[in-house]
This record gives C-alpha cells, structure tokens and sequence, in this order.
C-alpha cells in the first residue's frame, strides 16, 4: 500500500506514521530479499570507497571478483597512489569506464596528500576528491561509519517514487530532502542495504516501470567501446602506433584521431613521435603519470 505525499513547490513530508510504517515495510522485507557481498563485511572506508565506485553502473554480482583482487592487491591508498597506472587499469578491465579507475587512483593520491592516508568521513570533503559525486560522498560515510546521511541511487530513488506516489519528473533535490526525512536515525547502514536489496528484488525497475535518469546505449561498437579496445590493447603492450590501431579500428564511425586526443587530455595515454616507430607516425602507451 502506498502512502500519500503530494510533492508540492514547498515541501510536504509524509507523516510520522507513514514513515513508521515505511521503515517497517522495508526492514520486515530485507531478510528475505538480503543479499551478501564482500564489502558489506568491511568497516574501512577506503574499501567502501572502492566499491561505490567500482559499483557506479555495474552489476554487484559482476564486482565481487574484481573486488576481492583489487583490495588483496591494493588494500590501502598508500598502496593504490603508488601504483602504475597500468596495472591499475589492468586489474580494473572488464569493469568499463576506464577513466573511473584513474580517478580513483587521483583519489587516492589525495588521501595521502591532504588526509595522511585516511579517507575522510565527512561528504564535503569526500566530494573534493576526483570521482566522488554526491551519491558517492554520502553512502560511503552511511556504509562504513553508520553516518546519518541519507543517499540517493537509482535503486532508492525507484523505491521513494513507488512507495510515495511520486512523479518521475520530481528534481533529485526535492527527492534527497524526502529521503533525508525518512532517514532512520543510527541505521543509516541497515537502512541503505536493504533499501538496496528490496530494489534488486522487489521494486524492479521492469516491474515499477520506473525508468532511470540516465540509460546506457549498446556498448558494442559504441564510442566507448572504442575508447576500451584501445585502452585494452596498450594495456598489453608496451607502446603501438597510431598506425596499429588505425589498421584494427579504421571502421571507427566516432573518429579514430578524436578518441585518442581526448584518452590524451584525460592522462590515461601518452602520445609521442618516439624511435620506437621505424615511420615516424605517433607512438601511444599507457600514461606513466
């Protein structure tokens, strides 16, 4: 049964009751719906940062192994800040989005630069660090330290629209003050986690017909497909031409040349016209920093 909230120009809360009964509903729910990942099991806020942000539009269940090798091979940020970017990206690959891993190495860096190597737990200043949004600057301090702050994903904005009887249309400020409201004080992590598994199971988005903000295009033949061949492939080996790459990917319809100056710009390629090319075309290599 959904409860009433009209979403008005000034904000209307739904009743104390409603909320009640919300929290009741949800958390009566989760033992049914409860999911068990790795980094639920964890309290270290540099682990959860890793994975919001190895879960930023990707499957859980497609994380878990990349997860589990990434925290044995880089379990601190003094160890990921260190690191090349080529074994970053290595370990990263099969993830998508090349320029998240980047940016969380960039991050890590920071920690040890600016919070002597520990993750800050405050979301303002989680949110100076490269890639943290505000979806991520909340659930990790919710997720690792229990913090009462309230985050907003697709699965949870899905939720609050469902059981509120929400338009879609409704601006993601208005839904983060609704979700701030219904925040359970001091069970900010059980609420957040079972919020998220009663969306996995429950309130789908094929049966809400909710749709999310944004939707991802077909990724074969896309430009960023393109963008993770050519990282994938200079991955593999220590440099290639432009040349190479134009012979594999010539039939790229995004433009070739255009890909390779923006991966360039970005930091995650170096180009030059280096002696390794016996033509003297352009060499390209994964950044060294």
């Amino acid at each position: 049964m959904r409860h009433s909230f009209h979403a008005m120009m000034d904000m209307e809360y739904p009743s104390a009751a409603s909320i009640e009964a919300f929290h009741s509903k949800i958390f009566s729910s989760w033992p049914a719906c409860r999911r068990t990942f790795p980094w639920r099991e964890t309290r270290d806020r540099y682990s959860v940062m890793v994975s919001e942000c190895m879960l930023q539009q990707t499957q859980a269940e497609r994380v878990v192994p990349k997860y589990s090798a990434w925290i044995e091979r880089f379990p601190d940020a003094a160890t990921l800040a260190h690191a090349s970017l080529r074994e970053v990206l290595s370990l990263w690959s099969g993830l998508g989005y090349n320029s998240r891993a980047q940016r969380l190495q960039l991050s890590a860096v920071q920690v040890m630069d600016k919070f002597n190597g520990e993750v800050p737990s405050s979301p303002l200043l989680l949110k100076t660090l490269p890639g943290i949004g505000e979806y991520s600057c909340r659930s990790i301090p919710a997720f690792a330290d229990n913090l009462d702050v309230a985050a907003v994903d697709t699965n949870i904005r899905r939720i609050l629209i469902t059981e509120f009887s929400l338009p879609e249309t409704l601006p993601p400020a208005k839904l983060q003050r609704l979700a701030d409201a219904v925040l359970p004080v001091g069970r900010s992590r059980d609420w957040h986690n079972a919020l998220m598994d009663y969306g996995s199971r429950v309130v789908t988005g094929k049966s809400s017909g909710i749709r999310p903000l944004s939707r991802q295009s077909a990724f074969k033949g896309s430009r960023r497909w393109y963008r993770a061949q050519i990282v994938r492939e200079l991955i593999n080996t220590p440099f290639m031409t432009v040349a190479e790459l134009q012979d594999k990917y010539g039939e790229c319809q995004w433009g070739l040349d255009e890909i390779i100056r923006d991966l360039v710009v970005e930091g995650l390629v170096e180009s030059s016209a280096g002696s390794h090319d016996s033509t003297g075309g352009r060499v390209l290599k994964i950044s060294e920093g």
